[in-house]
């Protein structure tokens, strides 16, 4: 492979902040690896919205990516990845990896039979998604879902693992789960890792948590590495953040996700996107 083409970036989209997380675990992986993430801040939640409008914001906001000509996209979004897929794997000429395979996949292995646990935004809750991932790893498996609507806008906020108003509202999202006891729970959203610390609290020791955007990034070094897509390993990735809302508040912010400062943050609106 030529060393221009594994020298290409990769891009990453999600509905905000949260697919940040999902950057972080890519750069752990990966540090040779340019990064350009796009956050959809001025749409978020995506997790609310319908499957038709998903579908929509996630075709656009892959477009945006593709003028820079990436070598894979990610969608960091489970939302959008459970909504939008499919149709972005059918129109982009790039590879795409989405959260919930990998995640489905990293949870039958840790309880192959399960039962399995998980949490995630209303809209891929409702769209089946895992259920149907899991059920084809793990047949006749029993999945206990449950939806978390307020977990991203508090995350957003800034509230982390002991405050209050997290321990309450996760307290009742998890009641069920609680009582179940699942060994393993998925972590269904970008947002949610930066709370693990509060969910295991709440679970306790026997429950297992999946990070998708973990698996979702060893399945991007994986694909990389078997099609010969790496970056060389003397390089030195770099990271390109653009924004759709207030790209000061963004970088403000993103620290909390990324695990380090982020700074020149680009904005565009999202009247270009949709160019």
């Amino acid at each position: 492979m030529e060393a221009t083409q594994r020298n290409r970036c990769i891009g990453v989209f999600d509905s905000g902040l949260g697919g940040l997380t999902v950057v972080r675990r890519l750069m752990e992986q990966m540090p040779g690896e340019d990064i350009v993430y796009l956050g959809d801040s001025a749409r978020v939640p995506y997790g609310t919205k319908s499957a038709e409008t998903v579908r929509r914001f996630a075709l656009q906001d892959a477009a945006f990516l593709m003028r820079f000509d990436p070598k894979l996209v990610v969608v960091a979004c489970n939302t959008a990845s459970a909504s939008a897929l499919e149709h972005l794997q059918g129109r982009l000429e790039v590879p795409v990896i989405g959260m919930i395979r990998p995640g489905a996949a990293a949870a039958a292995a840790q309880a192959p039979s399960g039962p399995f646990g998980v949490i995630a935004t209303e809209g891929t809750i409702a769209s089946g998604a895992y259920q149907r991932e899991l059920a084809a790893l793990a047949p006749g498996c029993e999945v206990l879902t449950g939806s978390c609507p307020l977990l991203v806008p508090i995350v957003e906020e800034g509230r982390g693992n002991d405050d209050p108003i997290v321990l309450h509202v996760l307290g009742d999202y998890l009641r069920l789960l609680q009582r179940k006891r699942p060994p393993v729970l998925v972590l269904g959203c970008t947002h949610y890792p930066l709370l693990t610390r509060a969910i295991a609290k709440l679970m306790g020791p026997d429950v297992a948590l999946i990070d998708s955007g973990q698996a979702a990034a060893l399945a991007v070094k994986r694909h990389l590495l078997d099609n010969d897509l790496a970056a060389p390993a003397c390089r030195t990735g770099t990271l390109r953040c653009y924004s759709t809302d207030n790209p000061d508040r963004f970088a403000a912010v993103a620290g909390r996700f990324l695990g380090r400062a982020v700074s020149g943050v680009h904005w565009v609106g999202t009247d270009e996107l949709n160019l």
